[in-house]
């Protein structure tokens, strides 16, 4: 996005900007390309190096997890197409932590210019002038940024967080509710707050079985596991 011709990276609920580019799998027309469908977009510094060698045995050992969220996953980092072919191949090769044989089926964007990443502020000098950090964009099927998560170079992200954000945002889009902390699929689930569901007092005194409050701020809805 630009505003007096200073890019600036996107924001939660914005439109994910726009972007054509060369991949593993093919060209993309990013996000009209994934239409209805989730996408983690994620960053990583560089090929060949040893943490991201491991986010993406780990991402790729889990595509069929995502896919069954109907969320796709597109990688991107400032190297070339066949220094990204040559390293996807030697990951295939390698085992750790269980995981063997993994192949990387999503497509990883070519941002030798780095275009896509300074589009979305993955460029950050404090860190490095020459690589992408590790950051993740969460884009709904309506093509919104629902979720911007960043680490240091030197940290692996954790997966399991990553997924349970995608079943968080898809569990409060689909039952117009929140989660609370540390919500897994299951819990139970956050009421909206008094005004879009009666008063406090309404609330408080609701008949309603499958609904308890501990305070007219603090309601809950009980799922069955």
């Amino acid at each position: 996005m630009e505003e007096n011709n200073v890019t600036r990276m996107p924001l939660l609920g914005d439109d994910a900007p726009a972007f054509t580019a060369v991949t593993t799998q093919g060209k993309i027309n990013f996000p009209a390309d994934y239409k209805g469908k989730w996408v983690i977009l994620f960053s990583h510094p560089a090929d060949f190096t040893p943490v991201c060698t491991t986010e993406f045995m780990t991402f790729g050992s889990m595509i069929e997890e995502f896919k069954a969220l109907n969320t796709e996953l597109v990688g991107l980092s400032v190297d070339s197409l066949y220094a990204h072919i040559a390293w996807l191949r030697r990951i295939q090769e390698l085992e750790w932590n269980g995981k063997k044989n993994i192949e990387i089926k999503f497509p990883l964007i070519e941002d030798i210019r780095m275009e896509v990443s300074k589009l979305y502020g993955m460029v950050q000098p404090g860190q490095s002038n020459t690589q992408a950090v590790r950051a993740v964009f969460v884009i709904d099927p309506k093509g919104k940024v629902r979720t911007i998560l960043y680490y240091p170079l030197s940290m692996g992200r954790n997966f399991d967080e990553i997924k349970r954000i995608i079943q968080a945002l898809q569990k409060a889009d689909a039952d117009q509710c929140a989660t609370p902390a540390d919500w897994r699929p299951g819990d139970d689930v956050i009421v909206p707050t008094a005004g879009s569901c009666g008063t406090a007092k309404e609330r408080m005194e609701s008949k309603d079985e499958n609904m308890y409050c501990l305070d007219w701020f603090l309601c809950f809805r009980k799922q069955k596991k």
